[in-house]
């Protein structure tokens, strides 16, 4: 889909996103408006059946034929309609099918980091039911809402040939309606953009609590949240009452004024009656003819909210749809001459903010073993996030095997590095499924033996269906390290020639940190491995320690190296055996380390 203008109205957007889908919405259109002209059809032949009566020469058999005629232009109009509503609906599902794909494969090509940093039920409710809305307009206003409008243009032109005057009699309470309608629909744009906004905030308090609930219960807070959730809802719904409480005054003047068409019709045509103007029939099928005329406009004062939201959600899906791309080279990359890993002066901001990274530079042998460290916010989740292509540098470039990662096609850049991170998601499929994650066409056998590998035979094995168990029934009972040793157990099984662990062991406890130690040993040999680890005993035997000091480095070296010349290394090993006396970890896990030749 190409990029779609923001600025550009709604209306306009929606006919490009049906741009691939316009012969059967086209086609939906062209039989809405023959259903239309099918449901002329009965006012004729009433009309036709009025003249026969009061001229007193009808027949049995004219009747029948005018009745016949009637009940076709009724057949005519069912029909065309289902067909129109067919051909409508099924370009409307094509369109939402291909809007859905289409952000999915731009959230697949935007910043890694960018889509991370929004809030999932945000994007959940663009994908799912700010599309969903789309529906409405593609389905039925667009081939609905021009036959409407064609029905009373028709009715209106039927009514011009038999009189002018009652035609325009007919349309004396528009003008009326109107002006309440207007009434109503003052500060329209601002009172909806203040009602989204409370939307907004009741949707954020409402999932606040949900999330929210165990700290609730745990801290006994369950009256204070209780009571600004409640209070939320409350707001919304006074707000929203009181808005349109002031709305529906005008809106039964006008939903009043708007069909009685008698109002104009009947005294003119009285009146010209009387004056021997027009004949009966004339003034009986008029008077008809009229109260048919404005019912199908009603429809749009009911569309006009409908527009509104119509008109967000186009504008959030457009947001998505426009989310800036990494550039993607052509065609894959093929093998790369060696594993290296050079940081040439690198530098790396958000969304041109500060800078979180400042002119760095950094080398990592081919199968070495580095540890990034720092204090908190000192840049090394960036760093390492920066490699995997998260975001692209905003200055410098980060090359593997003197390639540089731009160069790199995202599929062989993912096949080159496996990312293990403290927060890991199962897909709702079996846990053999899960861990097949990291290579598709990798036999049950191969899976068994990276689980077995990452240690998860321990804990899969007193499962009832082991490595066939649901993840949505496992994730209830999987601690954290061993969903972290599935995790692993992908990344083994995917077998890439880096690997970064970022963080991987922050919040397990120390039963499952020893096992997820010995995991991370496997998956270490001959790889060039990366670690960000706040627990310094685990990588004392680095080729390489880097000391981060907010986004630059501090300085390079061994441990021993580190602890004789640099004083923040030093305070943060200080800290980290301090912190180990004071909570008296055992020694057997102390001794646990990861080493890439283990």
């Amino acid at each position: 889909m190409e990029h779609i203008n923001t600025k550009e109205p709604w209306i306009k957007s929606i006919i490009q996103f049906a741009h691939n889908s316009k012969i059967p919405l086209i086609l939906s259109v062209v039989l809405a408006v023959i259903s239309v002209l099918g449901g002329l059809i009965p006012y004729v032949a009433v009309y036709q059946i009025l003249v026969y009566l009061i001229d007193d020469v009808p027949t049995m058999q004219t009747i029948i034929f005018w009745v016949l005629i009637a009940a076709l232009g009724y057949f005519i109009q069912t029909l065309f309609h289902a067909i129109s509503s067919y051909f409508s609906h099924l370009a409307a599902y094509h369109i939402l099918e291909e809007i859905r794909l289409q952000l999915a494969e731009r959230l697949l090509r935007a910043p890694l980091g960018h889509i991370l940093n929004q809030s999932v039920g945000k994007i959940k409710n663009t994908i799912i039911d700010r599309v969903e809305t789309l529906e409405l307009p593609l389905a039925h206003i667009i081939p609905e809402g021009i036959s409407n409008l064609f029905l009373p243009i028709g009715i209106f032109i039927y009514m011009l040939t038999i009189d002018y005057r009652l035609a325009l009699a007919s349309l004396v309470t528009v003008p009326i309606a109107f002006i309440f309608y207007a009434i109503m629909m003052k500060n329209f744009n601002t009172q909806y953009q203040h009602y989204m906004d409370a939307s907004n905030q009741v949707n954020s308090v409402i999932v606040e609590y949900i999330e929210g609930i165990e700290v609730i219960k745990t801290f006994n807070q369950t009256n204070d949240s209780y009571e600004k959730y409640s209070n939320a809802i409350i707001d919304f719904k006074n707000y929203t009452l009181k808005w349109f409480r002031s709305t529906w005054p005008w809106m039964t003047l006008g939903n009043a004024i708007l069909p009685s068409t008698l109002i104009g019709t009947l005294p003119v045509g009285l009146l010209l009656y009387h004056n021997h103007t027009i004949e009966p029939a004339q003034l009986i099928i008029s008077l008809i003819l009229s109260m048919g005329l404005i019912y199908p406009l009603m429809k749009f004062t009911v569309f006009v909210n409908d527009f509104k939201a119509i008109e967000y959600a186009v504008n959030d899906t457009k947001a998505y749809l426009n989310l800036e791309a990494l550039p993607v080279v052509d065609k894959e990359t093929g093998t790369l001459p060696n594993y290296n890993i050079a940081m040439n002066h690198i530098s790396f901001s958000y969304n041109d903010e500060r800078e979180v990274i400042q002119n760095l530079s950094l080398t990592i042998p081919e199968k070495s073993y580095t540890a990034l460290v720092g204090p908190s916010g000192s840049g090394k989740s960036t760093i390492v996030k920066l490699l995997a292509r998260f975001w692209d540098v905003t200055n410098g470039s980060i090359t593997i095997g003197s390639v540089n990662i731009k160069n790199i096609h995202p599929n062989d850049l993912s096949k080159q590095i496996s990312y293990v991170s403290q927060d890991n998601f199962l897909f709702k499929m079996s846990l053999l499924e899960n861990i097949r994650m990291g290579n598709p066409q990798a036999s049950n056998e191969e899976v068994y033996i990276a689980g077995n590998l990452a240690r998860c035979d321990t804990f899969i094995s007193q499962l009832k269906d082991g490595y066939h168990t649901d993840s949505g029934e496992a994730g209830n009972k999987l601690s954290g390290g061993e969903k972290q040793r599935i995790a692993i157990a992908r990344a083994i099984l995917k077998d890439a020639p880096i690997i970064i662990l970022d963080e991987a062991t922050a919040f397990t406890d120390p039963e499952n940190e020893a096992e997820i130690q010995k995991s991370f040993n496997e998956l270490a040999k001959d790889k060039t491995l990366i670690i960000i680890a706040h627990r310094l005993s685990t990588i004392r035997h680095a080729d390489q320690i880097v000391v981060l000091q907010k986004g630059s480095i501090h300085g390079i070296g061994s441990h021993d190296e580190l602890l004789s010349n640099n004083q923040l290394y030093r305070n943060l090993w200080k800290a980290h055996i301090g912190s180990k006396e004071n909570i008296s970890i055992p020694s057997s896990n102390q001794s646990q380390e990861v080493s890439p030749n283990v």
